[in-house]
């Protein structure tokens, strides 16, 4: 099971968002490539407690949901709706700026992500343990990097 608590796997993650193109196609989605850096950005300030996003959970995604999305060894599906502070391709996330920039704070925002000790709650999947967090940052970049052959 691949998460950011190994090192190896949190690197092959940054390896792959190394070959990430600004002017990749998607497979899926709205977003383009750098809106999808914005918006795992966005997701990981959002986790660290520095950007507010609206909760849109309930017992069935606490539960059910999360355990599913964390545990069941296939792919996230496509086009799941994200919450909208934090949805670039309807504007309304952090908007993109300068591609290499935004990749090297992703980048960064990575490195804290790993090292924090404490999360704000997930806004789908409510409070998480350290390796639930992990498993879901692994799993997010992995989402949003195949959505562009990377």
């Amino acid at each position: 099971m691949r998460t950011f608590i190994v090192p190896g796997d949190r690197q092959e993650i940054l390896e792959r968002l190394g070959r990430l193109r600004a002017n990749a196609r998607p497979k899926w989605g709205r977003m383009t490539s750098h809106q999808a850096v914005c918006h795992l950005s966005d997701a990981f300030l959002a986790c660290l407690g520095e950007k507010k996003v609206s909760p849109g959970t309930g017992v069935f995604q606490r539960t059910l949901m999360k355990w599913g999305a964390l545990y069941v060894p296939v792919p996230w599906p496509k086009n799941i709706p994200t919450r909208p502070e934090i949805d670039q391709a309807a504007g309304g996330g952090t908007p993109p700026d300068d591609f290499n920039c935004d990749v090297d704070r992703l980048r960064a925002l990575v490195q804290r992500f790993c090292e924090a000790e404490t999360w704000d709650s997930h806004p789908i999947f409510g409070a998480m343990t350290r390796p639930e967090w992990m498993r879901w940052a692994y799993l997010h970049v992995d989402h949003h990097l195949r959505q562009f052959n990377c």
